[in-house]
């Protein structure tokens, strides 16, 4: 008689969830890394540094130090089994309010980054019908968002915004409450292939696209003289930080769900390479399609504007989406791509803070997900779905990208490795579980290196914001402090006060990785 196979268990031995296995694990950690940022803001800054010459520097910066730090990320997590603050406190006791930043990180990012998701799930609707017509700016931030005039907090609330983005808050709060391998997982084994699937469709389409050629020569075309410009450099570096999802805790959380035995740098190797696939994937189809409309325009694609961020999403392409054969399809697998992109990332940020308030507190993964969700999704509908939501969304991604995730990562980096003294540990464990070995090109990369660029880029961004401001053309050096510094103050007040709160259990024990004595390195 026929046995049943044994399911697989989603507890490891000490209790904490697991992934199903390294698949799991690795499309969880691409839904992750593979988000907005890939869609919106990839193909604009390539464009703006000098198109094909630009994918020189990313690459270089991919390999010496996004994927580098991806490791550190990687073993930090499943050597010390835990959420960010738990794992950097069995660091060092003194790093657990790093990872209480490293959560401050993630709660503000989440706060915003729902809204995306609701405009793209309107959009999605409005697709059907093109609903934004022939003004798609007066659209966007006039019918649908009902922008004020100024920049401010209003709750003057918008009803077309708050009713998607209060959908879209209860179903990752679903999501959520599953658990890692009932809902995160799972959620990423639906939306993953469904956006490769959906998003090459887009892209086979527009590359065949009148003018596609033009919107591809000014992508690929290179500009050599480009490499000769330090900020090109630090363009590639910002967008390999930012779309890797390192150095904020979401890698450090995804491997403490990792089996005791599981291969730690081939999957990062994989994950790496997949993100930066998707991302020039990307800007073939975005540039494909400005071509088209540079095409239909009767401008060169250089003329163009609004090939970045917002305006890219939900202006351009919407007005090139009206234009194109077979547009209601196609705006629907855009716009529906670009939420399945940001929900997989969305679920990622928020088990960062759930992993947090699980190890704290030991509540359970369905109280934690209503513990952080509820909450959240109220300060989100009370800041975004307001008339000044997208001014406050723009001033606060800002400050916790451009400042939050660089101060971590320096932090981070010098302070696991060098001040606690970390580094043949780390390396030994990622060496000791892996096919693919690191050796001392590694802890340079990851201990001197990355440092001592991201301090370069950290000044020239604090230089920048103390001279002239975030963006002076638009708003006051009021509205972005309250906005901006105000919140990253009290990002590092939450993350001293959340380190003095008590923990339900003993955080210092835990079963130990045997077999490192310091001599094998």
């Amino acid at each position: 008689m026929a046995t049943k196979a044994k399911p697989k268990s989603t507890t490891g031995i000490d209790g904490r969830p697991q992934w199903s296995g390294q698949v799991g694990f690795i499309i969880s950690a691409i839904g992750s890394a593979v988000g907005l940022g890939n869609i919106w803001r990839f193909p604009g800054v390539a464009y703006e540094n000098g198109g094909g010459a630009f994918l020189i520097p990313y690459l270089v910066a991919l390999l010496t130090a996004g994927i580098p730090i991806l490791f550190l990320d990687y073993a930090i997590g499943h050597r010390f089994r835990g959420s960010a603050p738990l794992a950097l406190r069995r660091v060092k006791r003194w790093l657990e309010t790093l990872g209480w930043f490293q959560v401050t990180i993630c709660v503000v990012i989440a706060i915003y980054y729902a809204a995306i998701l609701a405009w793209a799930i309107s959009y999605f609707v409005f697709s059907f019908n093109q609903k934004w017509g022939d003004d798609t700016g007066g659209f966007m931030y006039g019918s649908y968002l009902h922008l004020a005039d100024t920049p401010g907090f209003s709750f003057d609330f918008v009803a077309g915004v708050l009713i998607p983005l209060a959908l879209v808050w209860i179903a990752v709060i679903v999501v959520m409450a599953l658990g890692v391998a009932k809902g995160v997982e799972k959620a990423n084994i639906v939306f993953m292939p469904t956006l490769a699937i959906a998003f090459l469709i887009l892209v086979i389409r527009s590359v065949f696209l009148p003018g596609a050629k033009d919107g591809l020569n000014a992508f690929f075309t290179p500009d050599f003289s480009k490499l000769g410009d330090p900020d090109v450099w630090i363009a590639a570096y910002g967008q390999i930080f930012f779309s890797l999802s390192i150095a904020f805790g979401i890698m450090i959380t995804y491997s403490s769900y990792r089996k005791h035995r599981a291969n730690q740098t081939t999957p990062g190797l994989v994950v790496g390479f997949a993100n930066s696939s998707f991302e020039l994937l990307a800007g073939i189809g975005v540039f494909s399609i400005v071509g088209f409309m540079a095409h239909e325009q009767n401008v060169a694609v250089a003329d163009l504007s609004g090939l970045k961020g917002v305006s890219l999403a939900f202006v351009t392409f919407p007005k090139v989406i009206s234009q194109m054969p077979g547009s209601a399809l196609f705006g629907a697998l855009f716009f529906g791509s670009l939420f399945a992109a940001g929900f997989t990332s969305l679920t990622s940020i928020l088990q960062v803070i759930m992993a947090g308030i699980q190890d704290k507190f030991k509540v359970s993964e369905r109280n934690s997900a209503l513990m952080v969700g509820v909450p959240l999704a109220v300060v989100s509908l009370l800041f975004f779905g307001t008339t000044t939501g997208l001014y406050v969304l723009d001033v606060m991604d800002n400050w916790a990208n451009n400042i939050g995730i660089i101060i971590s990562a320096i932090i981070m980096t010098i302070c696991v490795l060098w001040v606690a003294g970390k580094y043949k540990e780390l390396a030994f464990h990622l060496s000791s579980l892996s096919t693919f070995k690191v050796k001392w090109t590694w802890l340079v990369l990851v201990g001197i290196f990355s440092p001592l660029l991201l301090i370069y880029m950290f000044g020239q961004v604090m230089y920048n914001l103390i001279k002239s401001g975030y963006d002076p053309s638009s708003y006051t050096r009021a509205f972005e402090f309250k906005a901006g510094w105000l919140v990253f103050i009290l990002m590092v007040a939450a993350s001293i006060v959340m380190t003095f709160v008590r923990w339900k259990e003993d955080p210092d024990k835990f079963e130990a990785w045997p077999g490192f004595t310091g001599k094998e390195f």
